[in-house]
């Protein structure tokens, strides 16, 4: 299981206003990014899909703590749809 698991999209770079948070299982806000309702995230084979909930952006932020078997995080592929700004 990954710990602190957060997925936000924003039109704003630097994510300082305007996020959208898509996922979040950080349940004590050690993150610093709020604290998260979803339940722990585990990887599958495969993959993970998130429902962007209607989410609307230009930059997507990834950000996890390390799992339960060590402080490592592992993306291996991060795939990103959506439809093309007006």
């Amino acid at each position: 299981m990954y710990r602190d698991v957060i997925v936000q999209v924003s039109d704003d770079k630097d994510f300082l206003a305007g996020v959208t948070t898509v996922f979040n299982n950080d349940h004590d806000n050690s993150s610093g990014l709020g604290i998260g309702r979803d339940k722990e995230y585990i990887e599958v084979a495969e993959g993970r899909l998130f429902d962007p909930k209607a989410a609307r952006g230009r930059y997507v932020r990834l950000s996890s703590n390390g799992n339960t078997a060590n402080d490592l995080n592992h993306y291996v592929e991060v795939e990103v749809y959506g439809t093309p700004a007006r």
